[in-house]
């Protein structure tokens, strides 16, 4: 299994909106694309939240192929959607893992 994990610091004067918008918009629009079969919306605790809380996204998708599917053909325009919807309210790193071990 691959996850695609996100992790995002999203200025308060938004949170709540984005929020909403990556429950209703985002996330939905992600998982359409058929390379990822769910998802996981966590915050991050005992982090620093001056700015702002701090989530992260994780996708999964079973190939590595499908990550690069996703990577090639899709990322580049919904990264460009939250840039229009968010500006430089939002700072965001993506990262890939593997899962080597599951309970």
């Amino acid at each position: 299994m691959i996850i695609y994990n996100v992790t995002i610091q999203v200025d308060w004067s938004i949170h709540e909106d984005w929020l909403q918008w990556m429950n209703s918009v985002h996330i939905p629009e992600t998982l359409n694309t058929g390379m990822f079969t769910h998802h996981r919306l966590v915050r991050l605790l005992e982090v620093e939240e001056t700015d702002g809380p701090t989530y992260a996204v994780q996708y999964f998708t079973p190939t590595v192929f499908n990550y690069h599917q996703f990577k090639d053909n899709f990322s580049g325009y919904i990264r460009q959607k939250e840039i229009e919807n968010w500006g430089d309210k939002m700072i965001s790193f993506a990262t890939v893992m593997q899962v080597v071990d599951e309970v």
